[in-house]
């Protein structure tokens, strides 16, 4: 009980293990005996020990993938230039504009709610356009063509 803990963890412990016991109908004192009683060795049991000790790496641990190579330091990299900087913005812009050449030649799948929309917007325009036409002929209409907004 003394291992591994704080003093106020022992403390937090040893109320705890009080109330257990308490709640047994019995002292401290005697719940440790009777627990200890329990873990006493059988008579003709060999004294060896519970667990195993393990032997070699733990399995949680993993090697050093790379060992540390014991030589001179690795050199600071080389500072990029202005040059590199510019040619590197013209490869992904040149890189960015196939990309959207590409996406371009995809066909795109047909809305059929845009395609309604949008067949109601050309059937409305034909409309307002024959009906300046009709006006225009017999002269009620202004010479310009017609607004095509609303």
């Amino acid at each position: 009980m003394e291992r591994g803990a704080t003093s106020g963890e022992r403390a937090a412990a040893r109320a705890a293990a009080t109330r257990l016991a308490a709640a047994a109908g019995l002292s401290l004192a005697e719940a440790l005996a009777l627990v200890d009683r329990a873990h006493a060795p059988r008579p003709g049991s060999a004294d060896a020990p519970r667990r195993p000790q393990p032997t070699g790496p733990s399995p949680w641990t993993r090697p050093d993938p790379a060992p540390k190579r014991a030589g001179e330091p690795k050199p600071p990299p080389e500072p990029i230039t202005a040059d590199e900087v510019r040619r590197q913005k013209e490869a992904d812009e040149a890189r960015r504009k196939r990309a959207a050449t590409r996406a371009a030649k995809r066909p795109r799948p047909v809305d059929p709610a845009w395609e309604h929309w949008s067949a109601e917007v050309r059937a409305a325009q034909a409309a307002r356009d024959r009906d300046w036409a009709e006006r225009r002929q017999s002269g009620t209409a202004p010479r310009s063509a017609p607004r095509t907004s609303e």
